[in-house]
C-alpha cells in the first residue's frame, strides 16, 4: 500500500481544537472528509481543507487514484507556544500562552475503495453532479401569468396575509 503525507506547521490554533476536527474526518475516504469539513463550522476546517487537498496533489504526483485515497492517518502535534503578558492592576502582569499546531495527514490507498458520491472544487462553489442539474430542469417554473392571477383573486401574495397587520 502506497501513501503521501502532508504537513502543516505552526497553524495558529490550540492542539486541544485541532484535535476536534481531526477526529471527525479520521479514516474517512478523501470524499467523504472534504463533505464533512465544508459543512462544519468549527475554526481549523478550513486549514485542514487546504491541507487535504495538498495531500492529494502530492498524490497525484506520486501517481496514485485520488478515487482511492482515504486518510490513513492525522495527528495534531504541539508547536512553539507564543509568551506575552497582559499588563494588570498595580504593576503586576498576567501571562498569557498563544499555543500552536502541527497537523500530519497521510493518506493511503485502498485496493477496493467505492466512492459513495464526488466532490468538486470550482472556486468557492461546489460544482452540482448533472443528475441534480437534469432535476431542477423537469421542475415545472410559475409562469409571470400564473403569480398575477394568484394575486388579484386572493387580493394579496401569501407572504403578504400571513404577515400584515391588521385583518381586511
Amino acid at each position: 500500500m502506497t501513501e503521501t503525507k502532508a504537513v502543516l506547521k505552526n497553524f495558529d490554533l490550540a492542539p486541544r481544537k485541532a484535535r476536534l476536527v481531526a477526529d471527525l474526518i479520521r479514516g474517512l475516504t478523501v470524499n467523504e472528509a472534504l463533505a464533512q469539513l465544508e459543512m462544519n463550522a468549527l475554526r481549523g476546517t478550513d486549514p485542514i481543507r487546504k491541507l487535504i487537498y495538498s495531500a492529494v496533489s502530492n498524490a497525484k504526483n506520486s501517481k496514485l487514484d485520488e478515487n482511492k485515497l482515504f486518510i490513513k492517518t492525522i495527528f495534531v502535534d504541539k508547536s512553539i507556544m507564543l509568551k506575552r503578558y497582559l499588563p494588570r492592576a498595580q504593576g503586576r502582569a498576567t501571562p498569557i500562552q498563544k499555543k500552536r499546531s502541527h497537523i500530519t495527514i497521510v493518506l493511503g490507498e485502498k485496493d477496493s475503495a467505492k466512492p459513495r458520491f464526488s466532490f468538486h472544487r470550482v472556486g468557492k462553489k461546489i460544482k452540482q453532479s448533472p443528475v441534480k442539474e437534469a432535476k431542477q430542469k423537469e421542475k415545472p417554473k410559475d409562469t409571470s401569468e400564473q403569480k398575477s392571477k394568484e394575486e388579484k383573486t386572493t387580493g394579496a401574495t401569501p407572504r403578504r396575509r400571513i404577515f400584515r397587520r391588521k385583518a381586511i
